[in-house]
């Protein structure tokens, strides 16, 4: 009886743990621009060393490689930046930026992309969230989706800034 109970338990929670998403590829590339942006300490706010914005994501090689082009901003003047990541697997991959980073593609839409990075800059690991989008803003549904995506990585809600509001850069 106890192994019935078990196996019947083990269902249940197993049936209950959300599988990730698969992500189409096809959805990646494109004008892309930084709508909110979250991070467990403050080196996202504006004027931090990993705030960026982005602008265009382009697959390499089926994805093999991201080439990513960003704004980041120093003392207020924007600079254009293109950086490309190495897939380390699946939708992981790795980028040299402020430091040593992991990049992972955590979900895909039609309008919304959004990466969860960690960045260790030689003392600490940061761990923060983008949130991109084809437009300017998101939906109500796509800013819960947001909100769910850092709470599932321990970023809390009161972390995420509208980066669309500081992004001064030109399109």
């Amino acid at each position: 009886m106890k192994v019935v109970f078990l196996t019947l338990l083990f269902g249940v929670v197993c049936g209950a743990q959300e599988t990730p998403a698969e992500i189409d590829p096809s959805k990646i590339p494109g004008e892309w621009r930084t709508i909110y942006a979250a991070a467990d300490n403050k080196k996202i706010v504006e004027g931090g060393s990993l705030r960026g914005y982005y602008r265009h994501i382009e697959c390499i090689d089926d994805c093999e490689y991201l080439s990513i082009t960003f704004y980041d901003k120093d003392d207020g003047t924007c600079l254009l930046l293109k950086e490309v990541a190495k897939r380390k697997e699946g939708y992981v991959y790795v980028i040299e930026y402020a430091g040593a980073n992991t990049l992972e593609l955590i979900h895909v839409s039609e309008n919304m992309l959004v990466t969860y990075v960690e960045n260790y800059d030689g003392e600490k690991i940061t761990k923060m969230t983008e949130g991109l989008g084809k437009g300017t803003s998101y939906t109500q549904e796509e800013l819960q989706k947001y909100q769910e995506l850092n709470s599932e990585r321990g970023i809390p809600t009161e972390n995420i800034d509208n980066a669309i509001e500081t992004d001064s850069c030109p399109p």
